[in-house]
């Protein structure tokens, strides 16, 4: 039995649909944003249904995202950024296997088709944009109209910080207590920062050679570090909350930076060291610690990957495109009427 058909796994996904079966109507599409995680998400306390050992808090990246469009088919074909993925890579296995827990003989098979506005596996959560338009592209498709809590569990099931692209803006990922998960969902930050920024500093842009997954998996098991990260991140996420709330940079930026830190620390310390950082990475981050010591406010965050993200606000913008060719600013709270739009 594979992983995307284990009984677990479908009883979650049961528990969640509540009856709802309808045959696929003639394709669904939908778009989600990546998220940049504030407090990481790194641990699982259960690897199949990707329950974390704890909370997690992330930003929205509004027009940086996957858009998704899926339709039955007789068999699976994955097409990205109109390319064909060969269905033995492990993406499309893996997409594969999280789409076996909708198949039905009305649906044998899925044509999916995604485009990317961020590097895929390089460590800007483009596995978090593509499974949450996943799963609102098959909501569209099937019609099962469900809340997004319900979206943000079946989210889940396919890429754990998933469940936080379902929503703009701030978002906290409850860990949750329950063994099948119910509990372990996404929610929306009721706050709003419309002058925050957030800057992708693209080192590499290709794939990294350990996945998020594999990486968080041996550190979990073999850092002598790892017994110190949950405490760690109760603490940090208090202090990210408050930091929200009072629209406050330097301790939103302080925290995360220390957090992704943190994180990484865990991973090199494991046996062997897992290192996502380059050494373009190490000279960027010295060149942040520079610029704030000139009085530029600016911090990084560094998810599973050597690409930073830098938190600043409005004001910082034009000294920091100066200082970084090519840094793409993004938004999160976009002035216009339609937000949020997922």
């Amino acid at each position: 039995m594979t992983a995307g058909d284990s009984s677990r796994r479908r009883d979650a996904v049961a528990a969640v649909l509540a009856g709802r079966v309808a045959p696929p109507g003639a394709a669904g599409s939908a778009y989600a944003p990546a998220n940049i995680a504030l407090v990481k998400y790194w641990g699982k306390r259960d690897a199949e249904l990707n329950l974390p050992v704890t909370g997690s808090l992330s930003v929205s990246l509004g027009d940086a995202g996957t858009r998704t469009s899926v339709a039955a088919a007789a068999r699976d074909s994955f097409r990205l950024n109109a390319v064909a993925v060969d269905p033995g890579a492990p993406a499309a296995v893996r997409l594969a296997q999280f789409l076996d827990l909708f198949r039905s003989p009305a649906c044998p098979g899925f044509a999916v088709e995604s485009v990317n506005s961020v590097p895929t596996a390089a460590g800007v959560a483009s596995s978090a944009s593509g499974f949450a338009a996943l799963v609102r592209a098959l909501d569209a498709l099937f019609g099962w109209r469900l809340d997004a809590k319900g979206l943000s569990i079946l989210a889940r099931l396919g890429s754990g910080s998933a469940c936080r692209s379902l929503w703009d803006g701030f978002v906290e990922w409850r860990a949750g207590e329950l063994p099948d998960g119910a509990d372990s969902h996404g929610v929306p930050v009721d706050a709003r920062w419309p002058e925050l920024r957030v800057g992708l500093w693209i080192l590499r842009d290709a794939p990294k050679p350990t996945g998020s997954r594999e990486g968080m998996r041996h550190t979990v098991e073999t850092s002598p570090l790892y017994a110190a990260w949950p405490s760690a991140v109760g603490r940090d996420l208090g202090t990210v909350r408050g930091a929200i709330a009072s629209r406050d940079l330097e301790r939103l930026g302080r925290t995360a930076e220390g957090n992704a830190l943190a994180m990484h620390a865990t991973a090199i310390a494991a046996r062997p060291p897992v290192l996502y950082w380059l050494p373009e990475s190490v000279a960027a981050m010295a060149r942040v610690s520079g610029w704030r010591a000139d009085g530029i406010p600016v911090w990084f965050t560094m998810d599973a990957g050597p690409n930073l993200k830098l938190l600043f606000e409005a004001s910082a913008e034009p000294a920091l495109r100066s200082a970084i060719p090519g840094l793409r600013t993004l938004v999160p709270f976009p002035s216009d009427a339609g937000f949020p739009r997922v």
